[in-house]
């Protein structure tokens, strides 16, 4: 995996590549198409299938709003498919665009998707969860980026290095398991502490006490390899506390059952 760090103050994109057309109206499409719009880039086209979500974004990107691919001209240097994983086969069998960039944003989804769409094709994706109207400072956004070949992924790195200093080269196999990684880091987490959260709550006890150890968690990835930061009962084996906290989860099998399941993995793995 090569990394590209660009530096913050750089603003430019490539000559060649000054106007983009986004695909999708979606949380991803929204802060790409931001991002894009606030480095520079030209957006042309937004083209929902929703008139009405695509006009709220192309409004916020001085684009055109537009609500059939038949509408979708072919002046943009580059096109951008912010959709669903199973929308990409099929915008990928009604696309023509040959001489275009197209690039799709999917972490699990092959870049030759779109071969029949163009020769030039490929990927950005950022392990990153969007919500649609928090700002966010793109400079510090990961985006990990793969080109149908050298030429085209050095183009897709000039293109997307006008929005973020942290550009990531990886392949197929590579962006599979970082996508992987994030639904663990990400979805997984927010389960649990949502878990959590509830487990607190139904007790009087307001979560936000919880908030300062969460932070501290987080900042643990600043300090080198995370199981030697292992901390809790668990880790230090204490069989007194883990029997008490398991007699507290006996109400609920689903939850005793995932404390049991991380218990003897911090107990096999964290040693």
């Amino acid at each position: 995996m090569k990394k590209t760090n660009i530096n913050s103050t750089s603003t430019g994109c490539s000559a060649s590549l000054r106007t983009v057309s986004i695909i999708g109206s979606g949380n991803v499409a929204t802060h790409l198409a931001l991002a894009l719009h606030n480095a520079g880039i030209t957006i042309r086209q937004v083209l929902s299938r929703e008139f009405d979500h695509a006009s709220l974004l192309a409004s916020r990107v001085a684009a055109q709003p537009i609500d059939k691919i038949t509408l979708l001209d072919s002046q943009s240097d580059a096109y951008l498919l912010a959709v669903n994983d199973d929308a990409l086969y099929d915008l990928a069998l009604d696309l023509h665009l040959p001489d275009a960039l197209v690039v799709h944003t999917s972490g699990s989804t092959p870049a030759t998707v779109l071969k029949p769409v163009s020769h030039r094709y490929g990927v950005v994706w950022s392990p990153q969860t969007f919500v649609r109207d928090l700002a966010m400072d793109y400079s510090r956004l990961p985006l990990c980026i793969e080109g149908s070949n050298a030429k085209v992924e050095s183009d897709i790195e000039q293109l997307f290095s006008s929005v973020s200093n942290h550009i990531y080269h990886l392949d197929f196999e590579q962006r599979r398991w970082a996508h992987l990684g994030a639904v663990m880091v990400s979805n997984f987490g927010n389960a649990i502490n949502a878990l959590a959260q509830e487990m607190t709550e139904s007790h009087g006890i307001d979560f936000a006490i919880l908030r300062p150890l969460a932070e501290m968690t987080l900042k643990k990835m600043d300090y080198g390899p995370l199981w030697p930061q292992q901390t809790g009962p668990a880790r230090r084996h204490d069989q007194k506390t883990l029997d008490a906290q398991r007699r507290l989860l006996a109400t609920d099998p689903q939850l005793l059952q995932l404390y049991d399941m991380m218990t003897e993995i911090i107990q096999n793995r964290g040693e």
